[in-house]
């Protein structure tokens, strides 16, 4: 059972109040912390690339990069095709990034980090960040809140479209900050309905250490905002987005 194998030719449309030029707005105010004008953005575990392409149709030059092939498959096929320039998709994992060069600004999105269920994945994730965003440059991702996953513990969810139906039961393992998601999955083929599953895990992380590692990796003036609020966040936050500027050493 493959993570995002069946769910990508649906996840956009079981996404849709996730409000992402909300999101790019306030991505864009993040941008202002940067110490270089922000031109090029990479967006890390991009998904179905619906922020990469907003980013480009505002003129951004970007790199979307995601370890499922299925959701970059997805992504390619967006796009209105008014941008100067279109997004550049890349098939990469996390912790193994590896750009041509370097770019101004680099975002994670939705709990993209919290899938790196390894602590070494996460501080490796951040050194090779490190590598290829300009001195100067700013990184901004957001995480799901310990509050958060413990609070999913032994729920069940249901998203439908009218072609899709998801069924997901979640447990939150306290010992190892592991919250588990099993999906059962009903998509319309035709006259009739196909069955499968997946697995997802994401693990719980502290503030304290998610901030000891960027510092370890070279990252300067680390912030924490509210879900998309520029104010800190509230000790019950579901959401807590960090930015902060890589080194000019």
């Amino acid at each position: 059972m493959n993570c995002y194998h069946t769910l990508a030719a649906s996840y956009d449309q079981l996404t849709e109040d996730v409000q992402y030029e909300n999101l790019v707005d306030f991505l864009e105010k993040l941008f202002r912390r940067s110490r270089i004008p922000v031109k090029t953005v990479l967006d890390l575990a991009c998904g179905t690339g619906s922020v990469t392409w907003l980013l480009a149709a505002r003129g951004y030059e970007t790199i979307g990069v995601d370890g499922s092939e299925e959701m970059l498959c997805a992504a390619a096929q967006k796009g209105k095709g008014d941008e100067s320039m279109p997004p550049i998709f890349l098939h990469q994992s996390m912790p193994k990034l590896d750009l041509y060069g370097t770019v101004d600004a680099a975002v994670c999105c939705l709990d993209s980090l919290n899938y790196l269920t390894d602590p070494r994945e996460v501080r490796r994730t951040f050194e090779r960040l490190h590598l290829f965003v300009a001195p100067g440059g700013v990184l901004i991702f957001d995480i799901n809140s310990r509050c958060k996953l413990e609070s999913l513990n032994d729920q069940v969810f249901l998203d439908e479209t009218e072609d899709t139906y998801c069924v997901w039961r979640t447990e939150f393992a306290r010992h190892t900050g592991l919250c588990t998601y099993w999906m059962d999955i009903f998509q319309k083929r035709g006259g009739a309905w196909q069955r499968s599953a997946e697995v997802h895990r994401e693990r719980a992380y502290s503030v304290e250490e998610l901030m000891q590692w960027l510092t370890e990796a070279g990252f300067e003036d680390i912030r924490l905002c509210g879900d998309r609020k520029l104010r800190p966040p509230k000790a019950d936050e579901q959401r807590i987005f960090f930015s902060c500027r890589r080194s000019q050493l």
